[in-house]
């Protein structure tokens, strides 16, 4: 197995592990899955073509799509929609 899937397979078990933490306890090593995903996603990719990539992300994606959802919510709703 190569480093990139061993990597992946690491990943979730962290993203498992976090997701136990009390929902005030997960912000930041959440922020760390999210940012470390995207690198371990690519760098699958280039390793073993794009459809193994694709499989990654929609894992990823369907493991992270609340937070994905509030964040895609905050960044594309107008300001005045807000108040």
């Amino acid at each position: 197995m190569s480093l990139p899937l061993i990597l992946g397979c690491v990943w979730i078990f962290g993203a498992s592990v976090v997701a136990t933490l009390p929902m005030r306890l997960q912000f930041p090593p959440g922020i760390v899955l999210l940012i470390a995903a995207q690198i371990l996603i690519g760098w699958t990719a280039m390793e073993h073509g794009i459809w193994i990539g694709f499989f990654g992300l929609f894992a990823f994606v369907s493991m992270f799509r609340r937070p994905l959802g509030h964040l895609f919510k905050k960044i594309f709703t107008p300001k005045e929609a807000a108040q």
